[in-house]
């Protein structure tokens, strides 16, 4: 781990998701959540706006400005879109006129060696001093309040847009674990593609994200766009059970993950987890019926998280805080790692 140092006031925390950023600032808490969009002009390669500014442009640019998210399933697929993003939030979460930060980032646990560096490199070409990462189901147990550092097994559900984190913990160590590519961004996708190919309507990111909100929030959803045909305006009523049947392949996946995760359970933790339930966080732990889907599969107890779309963003702030507690803590096996 190198030299110990504790961290500042100046230095953050950052759940980098899919869909969304949320920055913590140490003695603060969360400063900032933006949508993960970046808005670049494709003539000159300039960034014209990041984060909710770049999202309102989103399917509303000029043909020159290319509003783009820089992740996909959870991990950076355009480096240099992702580097203006972190510049950005960065500059907009610490002090002015203060060093550069030190910065832990949260990232799925199922990342690749060749995908750490990238967020490592990232970081770094962005404006931080040292760059730390913390798997993102442990951060999401640490914010959920799980006890995460007892003898004691819990089991934690994060569902991003971008990927699906499942792990058991136990002594601040993850036992077992499973990350799977499939969570909120493909339910979106799923359902803009049955719209468009069922109703001949076109639909974008953020109306399908409405939609999937909407689930089990009514007897039916009103759906507008563009008619593919003839690019007029068109209305259409679907069922909750109609879009619930089309997601159904996504949602299954999940819980197949969920369930997977018990596999390489010892029979000890699996009795913990019994009497104290799987915790759902992050924004699909919202997704209508998702918790007694998981509960009816599995036949644990399924609780969803108190404030779900910010357990990572908090517990990742709870690293900062406690950052030499967790290096000594964890010795030659530490839940945070960093760059060289």
């Amino acid at each position: 781990m190198g030299k110990r140092t504790s961290f500042g006031s100046r230095d953050i925390g950052i759940d980098l998701g899919t869909a969304n950023t949320l920055v913590y600032a140490r003695g603060k808490g969360v400063v900032l959540n933006e949508p993960s969009v970046v808005a670049v002009d494709s003539r000159t390669g300039q960034v014209r706006a990041v984060g909710s500014e770049a999202q309102q442009s989103m399917g509303r640019t000029p043909g020159s400005i290319v509003a783009t998210r820089p992740l996909a399933g959870g991990v950076i697929s355009d480096l240099d879109a992702a580097e203006a993003m972190l510049r950005r939030f960065i500059r907009k979460a610490r002090p002015a006129r203060t060093r550069a930060p030190r910065v832990i980032i949260c990232v799925p646990s199922g990342i690749t060696e060749v995908e750490r560096q990238a967020v490592l490199q990232t970081a770094a070409r962005a404006g931080a001093r040292s760059v730390h990462l913390v798997e993102e189901p442990m951060a999401a147990a640490i914010g959920a309040g799980l006890p995460v550092y007892e003898p004691q097994g819990s089991m934690v559900v994060d569902i991003g847009g971008g990927s699906t984190e499942v792990a058991v913990i136990s002594l601040g160590g993850t036992v077992t674990s499973c990350s799977s590519r499939v969570a909120g961004d493909t339910i979106d996708a799923t359902i803009a593609s049955y719209i468009h190919r069922e109703h001949s309507i076109t639909i974008g990111e953020r109306t399908a994200e409405r939609i999937k909100m909407a689930l089990g929030q009514g007897t039916g959803i009103q759906v507008r766009g563009r008619d593919k045909t003839s690019t007029l305006p068109k209305y259409v009523d679907l069922a909750t059970d109609e879009l619930l049947e089309v997601i159904e392949p996504a949602v299954r996946s999940m819980v197949d993950a969920v369930a997977s995760a018990f596999d390489d359970c010892p029979p000890e933790l699996y009795g913990d987890i019994m009497e104290r339930g799987i915790v759902l966080t992050g924004g699909g732990a919202l997704l209508y019926g998702l918790d007694e889907r998981i509960s009816r599969e599995t036949g644990m107890p399924v609780v969803v998280a108190d404030d779900p779309l910010t357990c990572v963003a908090l517990g990742t702030g709870r690293c900062l805080e406690e950052y030499d507690k967790l290096v000594g803590l964890f010795g030659s096996r530490p839940l945070l790692t960093t760059a060289a």
